[in-house]
């Protein structure tokens, strides 16, 4: 591989804590691992670090091998915290000093070496290491709804959404219960890598069915996707690649590999939706997207989603939304 052609590296420290819960750390890298097989633009680099090379995890399964909690943390690490079990398998016992030791270890590292430029997720109960050390001060974010009262009680002044499966504030990023860290690491995989990945990587872990962090809808990236039929994948994934394309239900059939009669009645059986409101649904997210992050003009974010016109965005928009495309605008922007 030439150097032009060098993946963009994302480095990733995953922090373990004593009890650690297995899950917490085992689903969002396996989002890491599958996406870096999925693609060459972007690469996660993971090292697992913390205050005990070896440490219990929530199953009795012992997690070793972990480095050591570095001084320094490169430009644009993502920080990962996962969270602990209070009553591992066959371990009810109180938390002993080694333990509440080694999470202290975490907090003071956390104040040291997070600074502005790097991102800290924060997975289930990880949220309250993060809290104790000051991170989540003023932030939006949310942890498993069983430490809830405890998150408030560490930082009194968050913004805490206990109805949420993750919230992103600025550089920390929280999730909700287990494995709401998936979908987590699935938006983080989608910013980075796009959303074409996500939906691959999504579809190999058969979590199609998950919602956004603050959406309390289906992600339209993911929603119907709750199938496992091979050849609607195949449309669907294509579509969510380059939703802007001139796509036809007899173009995404020979792509396929069926007739377009049996794309049809397939797309039908299998997402509860006909091709062409599959394609408008990508285009509207498209759109969405665009609205919020740029001030390109309606009309321009038409043409670039893929509708002939503005008034064709609005027509299918409409469709979906009960508010006009106008408010995806940021307040910013839309009063500007």
């Amino acid at each position: 591989m030439s150097e032009a052609a060098q993946p963009f590296d994302i480095p990733v420290f995953v922090v373990v804590p004593p009890r650690v819960l297995l899950l917490d750390v085992a689903g969002p890298i396996e989002v890491l691992r599958k996406a870096n097989l999925e693609q060459r633009t972007v690469r996660f680099s993971v090292t697992y670090i913390g205050p005990s090379a070896t440490v219990g995890s929530s199953i009795g399964l012992a997690v070793t091998g972990v480095a050591s909690l570095p001084e320094h943390l490169p430009d644009k690490a993502l920080v990962v915290i996962a969270g602990s079990a209070d009553a591992p398998m066959e371990n009810n016992r109180p938390w002993n000093e080694q333990e509440r030791d080694a999470q202290a270890a975490i907090v003071a590292w956390l104040k040291r070496a997070i600074r502005p430029g790097l991102r800290l997720v924060s997975i289930c109960s990880g949220a309250l290491l993060a809290a104790e050390a000051g991170m989540l001060d003023g932030r939006e974010c949310t942890t498993h709804h069983g430490c809830v009262e405890d998150l408030a009680r560490l930082a009194p002044t968050a913004r805490i959404r206990d109805n949420r499966l993750y919230v992103e504030d600025g550089e920390r990023l929280t999730s909700a219960g287990i494995t709401a860290g998936i979908d987590l690491m699935l938006h983080i995989v989608a910013e980075a890598a796009g959303h074409a990945c996500a939906v691959a990587v999504a579809r190999y872990l058969v979590v199609y069915v998950r919602r956004g962090g603050s959406d309390p809808q289906l992600s339209p990236w993911l929603e119907g996707r709750n199938h496992i039929h091979p050849v609607i994948h195949r449309a669907q994934d294509a579509v969510a690649a380059d939703p802007a394309q001139n796509w036809s239900v007899a173009s995404l059939a020979r792509l396929s590999g069926a007739s377009p009669r049996n794309l049809s009645r397939l797309f039908n059986e299998q997402t509860g939706m006909s091709v062409t409101d599959f394609i408008n649904r990508m285009r509207v997210a498209l759109a969405r997207e665009m609205l919020a992050g740029s001030r390109l003009d309606m009309e321009a974010v038409a043409m670039r989603a893929g509708f002939g016109s503005a008034r064709q965005l609005r027509r299918a928009w409409n469709r979906l939304h009960d508010s006009p495309p106008s408010a995806a605008r940021p307040r910013s922007a839309a009063g500007s």
